[in-house]
This record gives structure tokens, sequence and C-alpha cells, in this order.
């Protein structure tokens, strides 16, 4: 039997507070060798979207909002902040839920969450943070420059914290990358006991997201984690591959 793996999450502090412009390849590379944990090959870099919100300039001021009629409707019935709604409805294709004071939306990306993934947590009081526009390019924008800082091949997570349907409570996943296959396809290999696969493909960007929220806490003030010892498949199909089509989606 081969060993097996050990899979090692180290967080990255002492980084600056990122401000919109920062090169964050470079503020990382600089931040790991900083701290004496420098990247390995194979290592997978995972960034919180906020600070990628950040640098891209992806903070709005709600003071210069105007809400539309539809915002102000749903604001209203909703107990929510009419220019916030404003925003969600800006960055989504289609309201899917609402109820209980919970707006769900299917974002430009095509992800469902809450909001729209829009939030106030670790900005400026009055701005709110939107997702990166291009969270796959954002990631591979950061591995190139990480891998010239470094010399070392590397792959590199965008991560975001979402709910699930029927769970309480949030898990980060994966909603950018590059450098790695977003699924370990395993249909058509044998389980020990000779059962054929015809289904399994393990998300591996949001298992790896989700293992390196636990070093980047949302108090912690830790933007970043590496994550080493994860065996992948190098690939650039990216995040926006694994939204599942509209016709193969049964709860739709």
């Amino acid at each position: 039997m081969p060993p097996l793996p050990v899979v090692e999450v180290i967080p990255v502090g002492g980084i600056k507070r990122i401000r919109k412009g920062d090169d964050l390849g470079k503020v990382i590379a600089d931040a790991v060798q900083a701290q004496g944990t420098p990247v390995r090959d194979g290592d997978i870099v995972v960034v919180t979207q906020k600070v990628v919100s950040k640098s891209e300039g992806r903070l709005v001021e709600l003071a210069g909002v105007r809400p539309g009629k539809r915002a102000v409707a749903l604001a209203s019935e909703l107990g929510k902040d009419p220019r916030m709604v404003e925003l969600v409805l800006r960055e989504s294709t289609r309201v899917v839920r609402k109820g209980h004071g919970v707006l769900i939306t299917q974002t430009k990306h095509g992800f469902v969450c809450a909001n729209a993934g829009i939030d106030m947590s670790n900005v400026e009081a009055g701005y709110a943070a939107l997702l990166p526009v291009d969270s796959d390019k954002s990631s591979r924008k950061i591995r190139r420059r990480l891998e010239r800082e470094t010399g070392k091949r590397l792959a590199v997570i965008v991560s975001d914290t979402f709910g699930r349907p029927w769970r309480e409570g949030q898990t980060d996943v994966a909603v950018g990358c590059s450098g790695i296959s977003p699924l370990d396809r395993l249909v058509g290999k044998t389980d020990p006991y000779g059962y054929v696969l015809r289904v399994t493909q393990p998300a591996v960007v949001d298992e790896v997201a989700a293992a390196a929220e636990l070093v980047m806490t949302k108090l912690s003030m830790v933007p970043v984690a590496l994550v080493r010892g994860v065996s992948y498949k190098r690939g650039e199909s990216g995040v926006k591959s694994i939204v599942r089509k509209r016709s193969l989606d049964l709860f739709r």
C-alpha cells in the first residue's frame, strides 16, 4: 500500500492591509518568505475573495448608491438596506428565493448564493465588497506573479464563504482557481470492493478552500494560506467550468 498523504495547512500572516492596485502575488511572495514558510513546488495558495476584491477596486461606498423601485420594495419586505439590495440586483441575473430576511440570487458568474456574494465584513465602514468580476482570471494573475517571484510551480484558489441548502452554517468554497483542475474525475475507476464508479467527482478546489478556512477564520486577519501535500491535476478550466448547466440542474 502506498504511503497515505499528509496535508499541511499553513496560515500566512504579516500581510498588510490591501488597497486598490496592490500586487497580491508580490505581497504574498514577500509574506511567505518573511515568515519562514517559502512556497514549494505543488503548493496550493488559497486567497480570500475579500483581499482580491480590494486589490481590484471592487469596493462600493453605500452613500453613493441610489436604490431603484424594485430594490426599495424588496428591502422593505425583507428588512434590508435598500442600497445593499440595489447592489445585489446589479450583480445578479435573477432572484432565486427571498424570505426570512434572506435574498438568494444567481450572480453573473453563475453562483447561487446569499446577496450575490456581497457583504460588509472586513471592509471600512460604509463600504460593501463585491465579488471579483472574473475570479478565475484573478487567480491566474496571482499564480503567474507568484511563480515568477518564487520559481516554483503552484496553484492558486480564490475562496469565499457560502451557505448550503438544507444545512445550517457556512463553509468556504472556491470562486476562482488557476493551475489546478477543479474536479478529480474518478468515473470509470474501481473502488477496493470492485465497484465501478459512475458519478464520483470530488470537487478538489472546494475541499482545499474549506481546509484553508480553518486557519483563515473571519476574525484572524489572515487572508492567505498555503495548502501542502494535496495530490491534484494541473488545469486551467477554472471554477466557471463546474457551474452546473441549467439543463442538468434538478433544483431550478
